[in-house]
């Protein structure tokens, strides 16, 4: 069976010729192949140099074909999306057309044409994949579009989170992140990670304000806990360099780590003690599966599904408002956490990661092609 995927990944070109993309969407396709003859990623090839969070593929039988690169919030960049659109169709149609079932990953700017193009003008089996918030009460008007159409087609739809009185083609649906050598590497983090004198927290995603990180460095501010190690912050974005300054003044260590590849994202996972995501819009971050996986407990948003997995008292700190103060009481919990507390939360953290295990998530997939 030859499976069609269609995203908007940043994929890049490297000196070699070798593509690589973005590291989780990636991860997930390597491990999709065991199930399909041939994939074919239709996505996006950026020009420059590859974060270092990307990887290439790891099968002959995955390959990749390059739409333009469209998206972006100014008038210019919207024209160029309306301009180019008949590109994308074409290539879209010309991969389908040649495979037996396709997943169009959403929301994204190419998916306010596609979806209806898809619904309308193609037969082939095929789900797709939401990866927002599909519960925002107040989302941009191109995912509040893309929301809408999925709601009213027949195909079956993926999304965050289980939410009431939803049609029947909407499937609630974790977030794959984790394979097998993965849950074992964890385990043993699990078994080792000791609640110690010094308590290390970390970050990792993207370096702006969507996803809090500056409300982190000020929640650390006046915190003159003895216990507080390092802050570890993972990723790279618009703020880095206006955050690396604020920090000079925290009486705590942060290390910016930049983007790192997953080998040296699990070093930091085994280092630190909680992790913190104040995001204020999400679907449902892999970086909370991960973290469970290894031994690093939660202190997230209350937004989107995340409340459905993380549990106050049971195995993580859930943000009910996103502000510097809530997360500096939060961060202050978490250090009065006991030895036996610290061990019950990362086991059921541990438990509760195998929903996001590659495995699983194949299972399901296989389960709406067979009743398709």
């Amino acid at each position: 069976m030859k499976l069609v995927i269609i995203s908007h990944t940043e994929h890049y070109k490297q000196t070699d010729g070798t593509i690589v993309g973005w590291g989780s969407t990636v991860t997930e396709i390597n491990n999709l192949v065991n199930e399909f003859d041939e994939i074919t990623h239709v996505a996006m090839l950026h020009k420059g140099e590859a974060p270092q969070s990307s990887l290439p593929y790891t099968s002959n039988n995955i390959k990749f074909v390059s739409l333009p690169v469209l998206g972006g919030n100014s008038l210019l960049s919207k024209l160029r999306s309306i301009f180019l659109a008949p590109k994308v169709i074409r290539i879209v149609s010309k991969e389908i057309n040649k495979s037996d079932v396709f997943q169009l990953r959403t929301p994204t700017g190419i998916g306010v044409f596609l979806i209806p193009y898809l619904t309308f003008f193609k037969k082939t089996k095929g789900w797709y994949k939401y990866a927002g918030n599909w519960n925002q009460d107040n989302p941009p008007l191109g995912y509040r579009l893309q929301r809408w159409m999925l709601k009213n087609q027949k195909r079956k739809v993926t999304i965050n989170g289980k939410w009431e009185n939803q049609n029947n083609n909407i499937l609630p649906f974790e977030n794959p992140c984790l394979t097998e050598n993965d849950r074992n590497i964890g385990e043993s983090f699990c078994n080792q990670k000791q609640l110690e004198d010094m308590i290390n927290y970390c970050f990792i995603g993207g370096i702006n304000k969507n996803k809090g990180v500056d409300k982190i460095i000020n929640a650390f501010k006046g915190l003159n806990n003895e216990r507080i190690g390092v802050l570890h912050i993972v990723g790279d974005g618009v703020l880095k360099p206006i955050l690396e300054k604020k920090a000079e003044e925290l009486f705590i260590k942060v290390i910016f780590h930049g983007s790192l590849p997953k080998k040296d994202v699990q070093a930091i996972y085994k280092q630190s003690h909680f992790i913190l995501l104040p995001s204020l819009s999400e679907g449902f971050p892999k970086v909370i599966g991960e973290a469970m996986n290894y031994g690093c407990i939660p202190i997230v948003s209350n937004i989107s599904c995340i409340g459905q997995y993380v549990n106050n008292g049971y195995n993580g700190f859930l943000l009910e408002s996103i502000t510097i103060e809530e997360l500096k009481n939060e961060i202050r919990k978490s250090l009065t956490l006991t030895v036996k507390e610290f061990k019950t939360y990362i086991s059921n953290n541990y438990d509760l990661a195998n929903k996001f295990t590659y495995d699983y998530y194949l299972d399901r997939i296989k389960n709406i092609l067979k009743n398709d």
